[in-house]
């Protein structure tokens, strides 16, 4: 296999990872990029070959090898000519599942989570009960770290967030438990159906010994009944959520109450869910439940995602910019619902990416306060929720809610869209935010 020539789809922070792996393990690697400064180009070996520009089928055709950056589709043309000549495309996923059934690195367990919400939230969760619990751990794949750089033989638990992407090229996982968290309308613009989307989340399953599935989304269901499954969910589950007779609610694994969720630094009920599901995945990989325990009182949540950002004449005001589709807003409205004595008011708008905005409307119809929307699908989100007020932007948006909030009302930017209309990423949207309403705040002071 050395001496092999492989061409990596793609720079950026994965792509010079898979070209670092391959020409490190002997590999003569020639990377295709279609920008004309692809980042990490001069981090590149002195013998990697870069060719920039768009990608010619008839070129690629020269590598049996090939490995594709998640960004890129299967469908794009010059993949498709290169696979019929009989390539192999794979993802840098594949790398890393392959070395994994290597002696050096037998001994590790592997657990993978995907999901449309709340993976990156339960894969840095599950890493902090690891590290409590004393396990020499690495974390990363869609998040953070990419896989390939996590890799040593002195790591014992290896944790990986996968999208649907990096799942389309990876077929060799064994991980010792993967679960699908929840399945929503995300990402249709890449995919033939929603059925497509859901087939290809599915298939963390098939490489995997355990499955773990969400009772309260039938599209998490395990297809394989042979397959051995364990669930989570808010009642009649192998982890729920127990009510005790004064009506308190209780992370339980089975009938056994484990933690009041009152103890919990994660706010909304989804985040229940998230909490049972890294328990779930703890367990299955022997993490003590006490340390697990201990992490849950303590971890309060990633940045951008349902991120508590100030607390000022009674009003809170909450950073979901993470929430680029329906489903992740729907798990916001319905967590946060019952946490507050006011209104919510809330901010969406961006790219819908292709989604039906009708699916939002019955969580919208319940809210009380003022709803604003903003981008590039701002006319589709009134079209089909009238009650969503069209502004220009994020600071109209913040400026009109302003004038109707009042003490015990909650303010919750959950965009259930992409920002890549009017901003580099979710974050810089979800910095953006935040930047416009501490001045506010500081204005009002």
């Amino acid at each position: 296999m050395a001496q092999q020539n492989v061409a990596v789809l793609g720079l950026g922070i994965t792509g010079l990872a898979t070209v670092n792996y391959l020409f490190q393990s002997g590999y003569q690697v020639t990377v295709f990029d279609t920008r004309a400064q692809p980042p990490g180009e001069d981090k590149l070996a002195p013998g990697v070959t870069l060719i920039k520009g768009a990608l010619c089928g008839e070129k690629l055709a020269e590598y049996p090898l090939i490995v594709s950056s998640p960004g890129i589709a299967l469908a794009t043309p010059a993949l498709q000519s290169a696979i019929k000549a009989g390539c192999r495309v794979i993802g840098d996923i594949e790398l890393f599942a392959q070395k994994l059934k290597t002696s050096a690195y037998q001994h590790a367990k592997c657990v993978t989570i995907t999901g449309s919400n709340g993976k990156s939230t339960v894969t840095s969760l599950l890493g902090e009960m690891a590290k409590e619990a004393g396990i020499r751990v690495a974390v990363g794949g869609n998040i953070g770290i990419p896989a390939l750089d996590l890799l040593s033989p002195d790591i014992d638990l290896y944790i990986l967030e996968l999208s649907s992407f990096q799942l389309e090229t990876t077929q060799s996982l064994d991980a010792d438990i993967a679960t699908i968290l929840n399945v929503s309308e995300d990402h249709l613009d890449r995919y033939d159906s929603y059925q497509h989307y859901i087939d290809t989340k599915q298939t963390i399953y098939t490489q995997a010994r355990v499955a773990l599935f969400n009772q309260q989304d039938a599209l998490t269901y395990v297809q394989d009944k042979q397959q051995q499954t364990t669930n989570f969910g808010f009642s009649d589950a192998d982890y729920q959520i127990a009510v005790d007779n004064n009506n308190h609610s209780y992370l339980a694994k089975g009938e056994q109450s484990l933690l009041a969720v009152s103890e919990l630094k994660l706010s909304g009920k989804h985040n229940w869910l998230n909490a049972l599901a890294a328990l779930a995945l703890g367990e299955a990989v022997a993490l003590n439940m006490p340390s697990m325990l201990n992490t849950l009182t303590t971890y309060s949540g990633l940045e951008h995602r349902c991120e508590f950002v100030a607390q000022a004449q009674g009003i809170r005001w909450i950073n979901d910019s993470k929430a680029t589709n329906i489903g992740a807003t729907q798990a916001a409205l319905l967590g946060l619902s019952e946490t507050i004595s006011g209104d919510v008011h809330l901010i969406l708008g961006g790219d819908g990416k292709g989604a039906d905005f009708n699916e939002l409307l019955p969580f919208l119809t319940d809210i009380k306060g003022e709803i604003c929307c903003f981008g590039a699908d701002a006319q589709k989100i009134n079209r089909a929720a009238p009650i969503a007020h069209i502004v220009d932007d994020l600071a109209s948006a913040i400026k009109h809610i302003n004038t109707h909030v009042q003490q015990g009302d909650l303010v919750i930017l959950s965009p259930a869209c992409s920002s890549l209309d009017m901003y580099p990423n979710f974050m810089a949207r979800g910095d953006h935010f935040k930047a416009l309403v501490n001045k506010l705040i500081l204005s009002e002071t």
